[in-house]
């Protein structure tokens, strides 16, 4: 091949990485979709969605009811998101981020994974930690400390076992992650809900039954998404974006009007 067609391969592969560069990926076919009613909303709905590669996407179960932050939610940096303009997510700001992201790993105090679920998974120990200090070089980095019976100072805020049930189990929401930017937030789960009105510090939180369902439907190999957005955002990206289209979203429920 000579170089003037390599230049001419190079340049037609980039400009098809950069049409493609927001949304969903064509390797997800298991997609989390929640929607807020607006940039201020602590409630929203979330919704199972699956698809075969490149075909339409279709409801697993009815949505459920969700929490997001207590001042509502901002754009994040994941798959999309990250080149929109308007509110940011920072850290501590309470606002869940909103865009397309992939799904981590799941965190749990128990030995096991739920009656068939099939994810990769780490029992948290006494020695672990998710890192919230932005002049940290571990930011928004799971860390294992080496004795935690005499942990760091930093340690004892950050430390992942609480003995908290709403941290039973932690799934990650990979915003912020490659690479971490110190300052536009960090340690995003979905986990838990601690009551039905109280909303989080920007996690995305639920009832259990519907969180261990979650956990139970996830595939590695399917590459699992989560998008998240205000109702009219949906409504104007859900194209561009390779989301479920609006009529499929909670059921046809008006977006606007979620509670």
């Amino acid at each position: 091949m000579s170089i003037l067609q390599r230049t001419i391969v190079f340049a037609l592969a980039v400009v098809g990485s950069n049409a493609c560069a927001d949304g969903v990926p064509e390797d997800c076919s298991q997609l989390i979709v929640a929607v807020a009613p607006t940039w201020d909303s602590l409630h929203g709905r979330l919704q199972l969605f699956e698809r075969t590669r490149g075909g339409p996407w279709s409801a697993v179960v009815p949505a459920v009811p969700v929490l997001f932050g207590k001042t509502g939610v901002a754009w994040g940096s994941g798959l999309a998101g990250q080149n929109e303009s308007g509110l940011r997510k920072k850290e501590r700001d309470g606002r869940a981020p909103a865009g397309i992201f992939r799904i981590g790993k799941i965190y749990t105090y128990d030995a096991q994974l739920p009656p068939g679920a099939d994810y990769p998974f780490h029992q948290v120990t006494q020695a672990d930690a998710w890192v919230d200090d932005m002049n940290s070089p571990d930011y928004n980095r799971f860390v294992t400390i080496e004795n935690p019976n005499a942990p760091p100072p930093w340690f004892d805020k950050q430390k992942m076992r609480h003995n908290d049930f709403a941290y039973r189990w932690l799934v990650e929401i990979r915003h912020n992650s490659d690479p971490p930017v110190p300052g536009q937030g960090s340690a995003i789960f979905f986990h838990i809900r601690r009551g039905v009105n109280r909303p989080t510090a920007g996690c995305t939180t639920m009832a259990e039954t519907d969180l261990v369902r979650l956990i139970s439907w996830l595939r590695a190999p399917r590459h699992p998404c989560y998008a998240l957005l205000p109702a009219a955002e949906y409504k104007k990206k859900w194209q561009a974006w390779n989301l479920p289209s609006p009529e499929k979203v909670m059921n046809g429920e008006n977006l606007s009007a979620v509670r």
